[in-house]
């Protein structure tokens, strides 16, 4: 049975996220192998910080590209937003075991934004007022402001790679001779998060149609 469609896969990570902030649970791979602390590999993408201005800006702005990217791309195909969560979250775990990052909330949030705007490059953005330009930009917009801040850009550089990744193996490889299409959802996502297909033989009966169109009729009571 799938999941209901205005169950939305952007609202449920928002929401983890301000309940794993507001708990401070981030990555840190000696208590994860350690002390068998197995669930920071799916808390550290929910972690943003402390609570402030900071935590609620960043938590919006995850929001709002996660939110379009669902409505947009992924519109009817959860079970493929999902496996995008699962594939990005796999490999930034994997960087961030080389590169010692406790905070991967970050790159996980920009590797969203870099697909987004790979796949809608030519959309203008307004930042702030002040600055307008085309969605291409934004990522690396991100990953300049973050070294004017003095901040470490090692997180953003690892989300836009990661992005990078995705969107080359997801909309380059297999548009190119000879590729083909290697990253598959796996079955039991699409089962779950997914309205299964319709029969394209099945005749509904006539009372099914009627109760149908009651229940999409407002004015409709029993």
């Amino acid at each position: 049975m799938a999941l209901r469609a205005d169950r939305s896969v952007s609202m449920a990570y928002t929401a983890a996220c301000f309940l794993t902030t507001a708990a401070v649970i981030y990555f840190n791979p000696t208590l994860i192998f350690k002390r068998l602390q197995i669930w920071r590999l799916l808390t550290s993408f929910l972690y943003f910080g402390e609570l402030g201005f900071s935590f609620i800006f960043k938590l919006l702005f995850t929001y709002r590209y996660c939110k379009m990217l669902e409505d947009t791309s992924f519109r009817g195909r959860t079970a493929d937003f999902v496996f995008m969560f699962l594939f990005g979250g796999v490999v930034i775990t994997v960087f961030a075991l080389f590169v010692n990052l406790l905070f991967l909330s970050q790159a996980f949030s920009l590797m969203m934004v870099y697909i987004w705007c790979r796949r809608n490059p030519s959309i203008r953005l307004n930042i702030l007022g002040i600055v307008s330009m085309s969605a291409a930009y934004l990522p690396w917009l991100i990953l300049v402001l973050s070294l004017l801040a003095g901040d470490s850009a090692l997180v953003d550089a690892l989300g836009i790679a990661v992005g990078h990744i995705y969107f080359f193996l997801e909309d380059v490889f297999p548009n190119q001779p000879g590729g083909k299409k290697l990253l598959v959802t796996p079955g039991i996502l699409k089962r779950i998060f997914d309205e299964p297909d319709l029969d394209p033989n099945y005749n509904p009966l006539p009372e099914d149609i009627v109760n149908q169109q009651n229940d999409n009729d407002p004015l409709h009571e029993d």
